[in-house]
């Protein structure tokens, strides 16, 4: 399933439900807990409704029951035929999707995964079943206690899907998280973390101050943009190049969630960094 290119055979829900399965017993476990993500969420959602005995509890991040629903037929159609006659185009074009809160620098760099990871006909592919797919029935005969975890702002599963994925669930919870990113490994990750740890019985993890995320060089451009200096000021104090000094102000920006150099000069002085 992780080759660049894939069989025909290869490309159903069945096909990752098999797989699924078949990995379980490989392992030879008996009972397990899922957190499944995206189409990944609709995989163990199915897994679970045809196998109630061997999953305990269901975690659903960013995903949906009616892939039919999740955009106008013409958008889909738009967005198909623009991976189809230009993977470069239409893998940044999802990478701008999938990563919304990214900055162009992850962008790109999630755009070359995606190339790398598939050819422009298997990503066709994957989005066709993705808007083809329905687990509705599924979803509506769940046994297991699930957790449909959604960030509000997701531009590539709109919130109200996981919101009618819950809906149909019934013994699931819908909890509804800040933020615009589909992958749950962008953004606010605590927030994901502490929404799933305890309803799989683990500690959830201590916040980290956002400081802390900030490499020592960025915590430096940050003292010298509170200190008032342009990017052309701090290259020239800290012998970079102004696009270096640029990129690094605008990762300060994503990891604290600020949206100006007014206000990451703020939380500078509020946190006594200057």
């Amino acid at each position: 399933m992780s080759d660049r290119d894939r069989p025909d055979e290869t490309l159903s829900l069945e096909f990752e439900v098999a797989t699924l399965a078949g990995l379980l017993d490989h392992l030879e476990l008996e009972r397990v807990s899922l957190l499944g993500g995206s189409f990944g969420g609709c995989t163990a959602v199915a897994y679970a409704a045809r196998n109630p005995d061997r999953v305990d509890r269901l975690v659903v991040y960013g995903s949906f029951a009616n892939g039919a629903h999740l955009a106008p037929p013409a958008v889909r159609d738009a967005m198909v035929e623009l991976v189809r006659s230009n993977w470069g185009l239409g893998s940044r074009m999802l990478a701008d999707i999938f990563v919304a809160g990214g900055n162009s620098d992850e962008r790109a760099s999630f755009a070359r995964f995606q190339r790398r990871s598939a050819t422009a006909e298997i990503a066709v592919a994957l989005l066709e079943l993705t808007f083809a797919i329905d687990i509705s029935d599924d979803a509506a005969r769940l046994e297991t206690p699930t957790l449909v975890v959604h960030r509000r702002g997701d531009r590539a599963i709109h919130f109200t899907a996981g919101e009618a994925l819950a809906a149909l669930a019934p013994n699931a919870e819908l909890v509804a998280l800040a933020g615009d990113s589909h992958m749950a490994w962008f953004g606010d990750t605590h927030d994901v973390l502490a929404a799933i740890a305890p309803f799989l019985g683990l500690a959830a993890p201590a916040r980290q101050h956002a400081v802390e995320a900030l490499s020592a060089r960025e915590r430096e451009v940050l003292r010298l943009v509170a200190d008032g200096l342009s990017d052309a000021d701090i290259a020239g104090r800290l012998v970079l190049s102004p696009h270096t000094v640029h990129r690094h102000v605008a990762n300060i920006l994503r990891k604290l969630n600020l949206h100006s150099r007014a206000a990451a000069a703020a939380y500078a002085a509020r946190v006594g960094l200057v």
